[in-house]
């Protein structure tokens, strides 16, 4: 069923949060559960993370201090601590890969904003706005191999090649996503395909990890896995929603790139799918690309309906991952893994 074409798309994001029971209050009563749970080894994670990149050179340490301001929930480290937790008990190793795979996502998202132009993460500058693209290429690499410099200090040949795996996928995602740009004719298997790489791989890696360094059971680790991919696939189409209606003052990163680099995501594969005189419309704006566009743009999808169903798809992925967790003992890192998911395809709101 679609929205009423006059409602706000910021209120058409949060009237579906209030009808999935997601409010404020739950939200930060799982935070503080997250804190609960693995606080700990989360600390752990952070020092060993601040360890790894410590650094003399003056220039190179204000790069790594303006880092902090790209790192938000730590939902990567979180995922692979609270399954670890969930799966059985945790090891000395799990706070390094914590760091690990904090640190991967960190370069991604360095390497992202310059791939997207952006001048804002979580409120502040990028590093290519400050300090130029170049600055910005080079630190993510740097992030890259230090991350696999603190990988290699486990001792486990298997933690390095499942981190290289899924390193490999996320960097073809967003490659074969580049490679895609103003094909106004992407087919969702090609988008699911896609975001499945670049964003999902380094999900279920998280799960994987954590499962697999708990000592948990082959069948249960690759349960696991799967729950970090569904996590993930939801998580990108709620983050492309996001990119296309939010708030970018509640956001706190530039938005509407994806239109504007002519990157097809799921509610505008929708929308151009629809067929008739909204998606002729939809596919003029999106061969020249404007800002004035973009807000045109808000419109059609609303009428089309495309929002609501690109949210119904994420939450399908939302109770795939649910029915697996159904796999574990209960627990209270169980429940809070739980708790997450709804938090995180409505997490503006």
């Amino acid at each position: 069923m679609s929205m009423p074409t006059t409602m706000a798309p910021d209120a058409l994001v949060c009237e579906n949060a209030v009808t999935t029971a997601c409010s404020m209050n739950e939200v930060s009563g799982t935070e503080n559960s997250w804190k609960a749970l693995i606080a700990v080894e989360l600390e752990q994670a952070e020092k060993i993370f601040q360890a790894e990149l410590d650094t003399r050179a003056p220039y190179v340490k204000d790069l790594i201090a303006h880092l902090a301001h790209y790192r938000g929930k730590r939902l990567r480290p979180t995922l692979l601590l609270l399954t670890a937790r969930a799966c059985g008990s945790m090891h000395p190793e799990h706070p390094m890969l914590a760091a690990v795979v904090e640190m991967i996502h960190t370069a991604t998202l360095v390497h992202d904003d310059v791939l997207d132009s952006a001048d804002l993460r979580r409120h502040v500058a990028t590093i290519n706005a400050r300090w130029g693209i170049s600055s910005s290429v080079l630190l993510g690499d740097m992030l890259f191999t230090h991350a696999f410099h603190l990988a290699s200090k486990t001792g486990s040949a298997l933690a390095c090649q499942l981190i290289g795996e899924a390193t490999n996928k996320v960097c073809e995602g967003e490659l074969r996503q580049i490679g895609e740009q103003g094909n106004l004719q992407l087919t969702e298997e090609d988008y699911f395909s896609i975001i499945g790489g670049k964003t999902a791989s380094l999900t279920a890696c998280c799960c994987q990890l954590g499962a697999t360094f708990a000592r948990a059971e082959p069948k249960l680790i690759e349960a696991m896995t799967s729950f970090g991919h569904h996590l993930g696939m939801a998580f990108q189409v709620a983050d492309d929603v996001l990119d296309l209606i939010g708030n970018e003052s509640q956001a706190g990163k530039s938005l509407g790139t994806d239109v504007l680099q002519k990157k097809l995501t799921l509610p505008l594969i929708h929308l151009l799918q629809k067929g008739g005189a909204v998606s002729d419309e939809a596919r003029d704006i999106l061969e020249t690309p404007t800002e004035n566009g973009l807000l045109r743009l808000r419109h059609l999808l609303n009428e089309a309906g495309s929002i609501v169903y690109a949210q119904r798809v994420a939450e399908r992925h939302i109770r795939l991952a649910r029915d697996i967790l159904r796999l574990l003992p209960e627990s209270p890192a169980r429940q809070t893994l739980d708790s997450m998911l709804q938090r995180i395809i409505y997490r503006q709101c």
